[in-house]
């Protein structure tokens, strides 16, 4: 099998990465919580100060 290439660093998008991230944190957060999330364990989950 051969050794594949190494990506293209010009294709990385750190921005949507980060997104992906914390898209996936509230989506298993959503999962293992029974009812709705909190806007403050949002905000807690999404690392947003409270203010």
């Amino acid at each position: 099998m051969a050794t594949p290439l190494p990506l293209d660093a010009r294709l990385r998008d750190d921005t949507a990465l980060a997104e992906i991230e914390l898209t996936s944190r509230l989506m298993i957060a959503a999962s293992e919580h029974d009812g709705h999330l909190t806007q403050r364990e949002v905000d807690e989950i999404l690392g947003v100060a409270a203010g």
